[in-house]
């Protein structure tokens, strides 16, 4: 346990190390503003944090810089704060989205990587034991792609892809959309009335045609592999501001390109019920060791739906990472009540 002292000069020192990159010498500290004791004092305070393993030296005549323990508990007392300090706002903008689950996922990785400067990720609500169909979307993502999301009344999702042979008339897509949701909203996943609904002889052939094409996304109701995670920001991790921080960037590159392993990793967190961290050696993917996760979970009521996050260096910004994650959170859970609201 902590003294009172012991946890600002840890704060101090973890505060001085990301910002600088460079181990941090007890004269630095005992000249902090924020430090009323003597040099002596200090240097043994931060003996005592060395020997309690959160503090270590590189090399023995530098400074010191945080172990995994010591970020680990730099990161509690922000938490045990109530806020984290800084003033990180991810502006996501999803209220003004036309109700597409796949956008709001890649606008909410796009602007949380953005933000932190880290790899963003975001797992989509999964299917599991849902019960009926809720809504439906159908989605050109180029000329010749389409994708067709399936949303259930308990939150989960299906997703499934499809390419053409030649470009898809938007127009097409969009009362696809539409006759959709009127035939198949309410019905239960799996319900042998689907394959009836989607075979309506009033159809012409062209809407008929289309219409078989995407019916094995309901007939199936199984998610792609890796098909719920979303990502964004990866080269981000190579780049100068990282690279120093990651000696071993291209194996966590690598493991990031796992998709099922990131997805596992996030689903494992669904049980929490705040803000979740992982630092190095506590990361439930051994792949991903070499590296910090912050995420924090979205849903509805009392209910988590999926997970939003970032990956960095053990020496990232903790207090802009864990803001930024509590606000796309907050932004996704509030983006999926207006969806199950329709």
């Amino acid at each position: 346990m902590l003294t009172e002292r012991q946890e600002l000069i840890l704060r101090l020192v973890v505060d001085a190390y990301l910002a600088s990159a460079r181990p941090v010498p007890s004269k630095d500290v005992a000249e902090m503003p924020e430090v009323e004791w003597g040099p002596s004092t200090v240097r043994a305070e931060l003996a005592l944090l060395e020997t309690g393993g959160y503090l270590t030296h590189p090399h023995t005549s530098a400074g010191r810089v945080p172990t995994d323990s010591g970020y680990r508990r730099y990161v509690d007392l922000l938490l045990e704060s109530g806020s984290a300090p800084g003033d990180a706002r991810v502006e996501l903008g999803l209220s003004r989205l036309r109700r597409e689950v796949d956008e709001a996922m890649r606008e909410t990785t796009a602007a949380l990587a953005q933000v932190t400067d880290l790899v963003a990720m975001a797992t989509a609500p999964h299917l599991g034991a849902a019960t009926t169909i809720h809504r439906v979307e159908v989605l050109r993502l180029q000329p010749n792609r389409v994708v067709v999301i399936v949303i259930a009344s308990t939150g989960e999702v299906a997703r499934r892809v499809f390419d053409f042979d030649s470009a898809v008339d938007t127009g097409l897509v969009e009362w696809a959309s539409s006759y959709l949701n009127e035939q198949l909203v309410g019905l239960g996943l799996g319900a042998r009335m689907i394959a009836t609904r989607l075979s309506d002889p009033g159809l012409d052939p062209i809407e008929a045609s289309f219409v078989a094409t995407l019916a094995p996304a309901f007939t199936g109701l199984e998610p792609e592999d890796g098909g719920s995670l979303y990502m964004d920001g990866a080269a981000r991790l190579l780049s100068e501001a990282h690279i120093d921080d990651l000696p071993r960037a291209d194996e966590l590159m690598r493991a990031l390109e796992r998709r099922a392993d990131v997805l596992e990793m996030l689903r494992s967190s669904l049980a929490e019920r705040s803000v979740f961290l992982w630092i190095g050696d506590e990361n439930p993917q051994p792949t991903l060791r070499s590296a910090s996760v912050v995420g924090a979970n979205y849903g509805l009521g009392h209910r988590n739906l999926g997970a939003v996050g970032v990956v960095g260096p053990r020496r990232m910004d903790y207090a802009t990472a864990i803001a930024s994650v509590r606000v796309a959170a907050r932004e996704l859970s509030r983006y999926f009540e207006t969806v199950y609201d329709d």
